[in-house]
């Protein structure tokens, strides 16, 4: 398998640390992305290297300001090499029924989940189309296909996120470059498992397959989709919820 760079932000969440340790087992070189303010870099580099992953490249950055898109990126390119696997993982909640919801919430949202899909892909997008080749992979939701009473701003953004991945993959279709949304349900991270016990359980209960999505079910799916293999698809949304909702 020919080696490609890979560019995960939101990479040190628990979604982005299997769909990085999904890479370096396909033998990709991956650049974790994360933001400043988080203070557990040196934590999770020791874990993973624990894990058998030692190689990660780490870059800074703020995915919601261009400019530290720009650099974040120029970091990654001089200590990587060129992006061939972009995964716009980066995330945020404000939860708060909407009548009750500040316009901070919704900015606030807004900018870290849809519009660093601008800030991150202008980045690499075009120079993916130049070599002929890319991979691009957007993170969405379960509840940015179905909508959630509580988060008028999360599901706006990533139900945005698909209307995003349609548009840049019909841009981009004859330069080898394939752009598609991933739409998982609830994974069983350690931030979700930390929920107390009774509410987890409720929302388990209304999930068909009676359980969580295993974080490397996630990192699998994320591996096909950056392969050679998966040169054909292009503009899809692939639903990984245990059947919580069906299209």
């Amino acid at each position: 398998m020919t080696q490609r760079i890979a560019f995960v932000t939101g990479a040190m969440g628990g979604l982005g640390t299997a769909i990085c340790q999904a890479f370096a087992k396909d033998g990709h070189k991956v650049v974790a992305a994360y933001h400043p303010q988080f203070d557990n870099k040196d934590e999770w580099l020791k874990e993973m290297e624990a894990a058998g992953f030692k190689d990660f490249v780490c870059v800074a950055g703020d995915v919601a300001d261009i400019e530290s898109c720009k650099a974040m990126v120029a970091e990654a390119e001089a200590k990587a090499g060129p992006v061939d696997i972009l995964v716009n993982n980066a995330g945020i909640t404000r939860d708060k029924m909407f009548a009750k919801m500040e316009k901070d919430q919704w900015d606030a949202v807004i900018s870290t989940n849809l519009t660093s899909l601008f800030n991150v892909t202008k980045q690499v997008s075009a120079k993916m189309a130049e070599r002929g080749f890319g991979r691009i992979i957007n993170i969405s939701s379960v509840n940015g296909v179905k909508g959630q009473a509580g988060q008028a701003n999360y599901s706006a953004a990533k139900a945005g996120v698909i209307g995003f991945t349609k548009a840049l993959a019909q841009e981009l279709a004859t330069k080898g470059v394939t752009v598609n949304a991933v739409a998982p349900g609830y994974v069983a991270t350690k931030m979700v498992m930390a929920i107390r016990e009774d509410v987890l359980k409720s929302i388990v209960d209304t999930i068909p397959m009676k359980r969580l999505a295993k974080p490397e079910e996630m990192g699998a799916l994320c591996s096909y989709l950056a392969s050679d293999l998966a040169g054909y698809m292009t503009g899809a949304t692939l639903n990984i919820n245990g059947g919580l909702y069906l299209q």
